[in-house]
């Protein structure tokens, strides 16, 4: 066995996550996901907010230091400052918080355009503030902002830095990327120059995703040696986002054996729905680890080899992260699909009626419906529905019309025993306008048909989609009433479909 190196998980939700354009958390948004973060998802530290900003934010900076004070988290709790005297830690001394993680100049070309100071006058003034800091007892990390170009275009700046940081008494170095520009093999030369370098210190690597890297370069950062790695839920953050805390977290377990971390995965899904819902900000379904399809099958030969030898299945397990597998009904599920979805409800059909069920999931999706498990009882209880009745009478075809100050029509063509009829009709309304060229036809027939007495449209009760419609209507027949169904995407299909069962019956 390899011995376990741990490596610290550091989320950044609630002060670079927030950085999410059209993104802002209430005070009580704040710390119920800085509780669920400490307490349900047990990263090891958070990063709450930047200083100074406003008053909403030393409001909710001041509950969470509270709550996590009564609670023994006050030194996970960290909050981002600035150069900039005594003002920041005047303001984190009023906000109660205790870990300041200071903002400074990673890079030779951000210090001599933004700041117009030479090293040695930014260093001074670094050393005051830690100095401050630590005189008014709060702990001291430090962030080299635009590190990844300075490592690019001013090395040895960055050492330099680092050499007079080494002297400091700060307990972190964290190496941002900050504009996401970093491929995986110059996280890896960096990131290992620096710890060779520096093995005393301790490091954390902040990635953004501008190139859709952010994951993989936090696998190249943990490899290289860093001591740490910083994170958003949802890899919310500025322009393109931080590395998401699910998928980088569940990299670091599957392909780094010798690493450990504190994060309980099976929080992971239930804390990203909840900041989906607080900052508005949509999670794609096709995200790795938390998107609503990613442990969805879809192609009938997938849920065909996981019924046989689990052929499809990998280490990244829905149950881990508190999911479950589903198999999408589709135009592509085929009938292992639809039998794993039986299986979960607990329902076993006869192979004709299987392939019944089948064959109407697939009409749905030629349709683009979506069918969801939920709707299956409906399809089921249609056709077996449909079994029991002798099928004399047959609507063949239809044409309904609508159009804006015209009368809805309907042409029609029903076979009944074998004799064709097609009438025309108009109505108040497409299934008007249908009911009275049946009747055009059973008049000629010599029949009277029953009388409409209740007709109600649902979608199917738990169904979650927007696939099916169930029409169920009520006629009356030689002084007996009984209740028909039809059960399709379109509301007046369905009622057709009800009315040929009726018309079947009698």
């Amino acid at each position: 066995m390899p011995v376990q190196r741990y490596v610290e998980i550091m989320d950044t939700t609630l002060r670079d996550g927030e950085q999410t354009s059209g993104v802002s958390f209430s005070p009580s948004e704040k710390l119920t996901i800085a509780q669920l973060l400490l307490t349900e998802v047990k990263v090891d530290r958070i990063e709450i907010a930047s200083a100074r900003v406003s008053d909403g934010e030393f409001a909710a900076v001041k509950a969470i230091t509270k709550w996590a004070k009564a609670n023994g988290f006050l030194n996970k709790v960290e909050v981002l400052t600035f150069v900039d005297g005594d003002v920041s830690v005047q303001w984190m001394q009023k906000a109660g918080a205790k870990v300041m993680n200071l903002l400074t100049k990673g890079s030779l070309n951000h210090l001599t355009h933004q700041l117009k100071k030479k090293p040695e006058q930014h260093f001074a003034e670094v050393g005051e503030v830690i100095a401050l800091a630590r005189k008014k007892g709060l702990e001291c990390n430090v962030y080299l902002e635009d590190w990844s170009n300075g490592m690019r275009h001013s090395r040895e700046y960055v050492f330099q830095f680092l050499d007079f940081l080494q002297e400091q008494p700060v307990k972190r170095i964290m190496l941002p990327d900050t504009l996401g520009v970093l491929i995986p093999s110059e996280v890896q030369e960096y990131i290992s120059a620096i710890v060779q370098r520096y093995p005393g210190m301790h490091f954390d690597f902040h990635a953004h995703n501008d190139y859709d890297l952010g994951t993989a370069n936090v696998l190249e950062g943990v490899k290289a040696g860093a001591h740490g790695i910083h994170l958003t839920i949802n890899g919310m953050g500025e322009r393109a986002g931080n590395a998401p805390l699910a998928s980088a977290v569940a990299v670091l377990h599957d392909f780094l054996p010798d690493v450990q971390t504190s994060v309980a995965e099976e929080s992971l899904y239930s804390v990203s729905k909840l900041v989906e819902t607080f900052s508005g900000f949509r999670i794609p379904a096709n995200k790795p680890v938390v998107g609503e399809n990613v442990f969805t099958q879809t192609a009938g030969i997938h849920a065909d080899g996981d019924k046989k030898n689990k052929l499809y299945f990998s280490d990244l397990m829905p149950e881990r992260f508190g999911r479950q597998r589903k198999y999408a009904l589709g135009k592509t599920s085929g009938k292992a699909n639809i039998e794993n979805n039986l299986q979960q409800l607990g329902i076993q059909l006869s192979e004709p009626d299987l392939r019944k069920v089948t064959q109407r999931i697939i009409e749905l999706g030629d349709r683009k419906e979506m069918v969801t498990q939920a709707d299956l009882p409906y399809i089921i209880s249609d056709i077996l529905d449909s079994n029991s009745i002798q099928e004399k009478v047959r609507i063949e075809s239809y044409v309904l019309t609508h159009a804006k100050n015209l009368h809805p029509s309907v042409t029609l063509r029903i076979s009944v025993e074998g004799e064709v009829s097609e009438e025309h009709a108009q109505g108040e309304g497409q299934y008007d306008a249908f009911m009275k060229a049946l009747k055009k036809v059973y008049k000629k027939r010599k029949q009277e048909l029953p009388v409409l007495v209740d007709y109600a449209v649902r979608i199917p009760p738990g169904g979650k989609s927007d696939a099916l419609c169930e029409t169920v209507i009520t006629w009356r027949h030689n002084n007996r009433e009984f209740k028909t169904r039809g059960l399709d995407s379109d509301q007046t299909v369905s009622a057709i479909k009800a009315t040929q069962k009726m018309l079947n019956l009698i």
